[in-house]
């Protein structure tokens, strides 16, 4: 499947979200749960980067960012920009880093 880079996060605003869970059941929801919070501890801790996968409108698109924070409905990104929980398919967590 196709994925897009996005290298500029500020270029989130404008990307369109269906309300559309992306993953098929509940077990990779919690497992995508769990990774978020792993991620965001890294981002507050030591600034570690993540891949995230995620997908709109027009299909799969990645962007690499440090995850500042977690809700039950978003990832929290820098300078306010943010990403539905609800649209991402993986977030890859640097092997060093795990």
């Amino acid at each position: 499947m196709n994925i897009t880079t996005i290298t500029e996060q500020e270029l989130l605003h404008k990307v369109n979200f269906p309300i559309k869970e992306v993953l098929k059941n509940l077990e990779q929801i919690n497992d995508r749960k769990h990774i978020a919070q792993r991620a965001r501890k890294l981002g507050s801790l030591s600034n570690e980067r993540v891949k995230i996968i995620f997908e709109d409108v027009e299909g799969r698109k990645m962007v690499e960012t440090t995850i500042w924070g977690l809700t039950d409905r978003y990832l929290m990104l820098k300078k306010g920009m943010s990403l539905p929980l609800h649209r991402v398919h993986e977030i890859i967590i640097n092997k060093s880093a795990k």
